[in-house]
């Protein structure tokens, strides 16, 4: 089969600038078919501006993008039919019922989802007699994830899906999403939380500041030669590749990346009582991208 077929997402070196605002700055990435891809970024790194430009809500500068195969400068209305969407932030007609906006969705795309919106009003919870200035932005949310799910897209785009959700809805929301990525459904979930991503997501582009600074698979992500040291004693340390030092009486506590022989080196003549390096979190080697961020 030839691979391009199966990336569903491609995109090169995307641009867009908002002057002296921060945009995005050739971004790349490819997501393949059956992915549950994350794209994790503390808020304002060019999560949402990405998204946008892939779907036509802005237009890019420079660079390229394909969705399904198709040009997502030329053939947008044909790539839209078999995407579902979901904003960040959740806005409809606030006199309309809910009821009334499901409808309105399906309808948009010629489409009877009844049977399928139906199904998930019921594992969402969502009241479907009340209006949409009633609810909460927890509700608005799941309204939205409604419209998004109910036609059965091929590729779900999700930007800060579970924010304003409780836990239980959260943990709700993404297993509907393995139900319909078992279903042969691939995914773009955007979110600056590290959890959601780590537990669901089997690969993951992390962008700081408008710029891709990894691309990669989270077993891989979660296997670096980052290291989790404490080490107890009269010790001064200052080493290349030391992050986020705690100290604790006569402990110091690191996350260090970087080649073992330095480190060890470095402790060698100290007056150590006990020394402890194992493996380091994944929040740490995010961390380790994200800077103080």
């Amino acid at each position: 089969m030839n691979s391009k077929i199966e990336d569903v997402i491609r995109i090169e070196n995307l641009s867009k600038s908002y002057g002296r605002n921060r945009g995005i700055d050739q971004v790349s990435f490819t997501v393949k078919k059956g992915d549950i891809f994350g794209f994790l970024g503390p808020n304002g790194a060019g999560k949402s501006t990405t998204i946008r430009c892939l779907l036509g809500l802005i237009r890019f500068e420079k660079g390229s993008a394909r969705i399904l195969n198709q040009d997502a400068g030329k053939e947008m209305k044909k790539i839209l039919s078999k995407v579902g969407y979901m904003p960040s932030e959740a806005m409809f007609y606030p006199s309309m019922k809910v009821s009334e906006i499901i409808k309105f969705a399906a309808d948009a795309r010629k489409m009877d989802c009844r049977e399928e919106a139906l199904k998930l009003c019921e594992r969402l919870q969502v009241d479907e007699g009340k209006k949409i200035e009633e609810l909460s932005l927890g509700n608005r949310k799941k309204v939205s994830i409604v419209c998004a799910m109910q036609h059965k897209p091929e590729l779900f785009i999700f930007d800060e899906p579970t924010s304003g959700l409780d836990p239980f809805m959260q943990s709700e929301f993404f297993q509907l999403i393995i139900e319909y990525n078992k279903a042969g459904a691939t995914c773009l979930l955007s979110s600056h939380v590290l959890s959601e991503v780590r537990k669901y997501c089997n690969k993951t582009a992390i962008i700081k500041e408008g710029k891709i600074i990894c691309v990669d698979s989270m077993e891989n992500l979660a296997h670096t030669n980052s290291k989790r040291v404490k080490v107890t004693g009269a010790v001064e340390l200052s080493l290349t590749g030391m992050e986020q030092v705690k100290r604790t009486g006569d402990s110091i506590e690191f996350s260090y990346h970087g080649e073992m022989n330095p480190l060890l080196e470095a402790l060698q003549g100290k007056s150590i009582k006990d020394l402890v390096i194992e493996e380091s979190p994944l929040e740490d080697i995010f961390m380790h991208f994200y800077g103080e961020e």
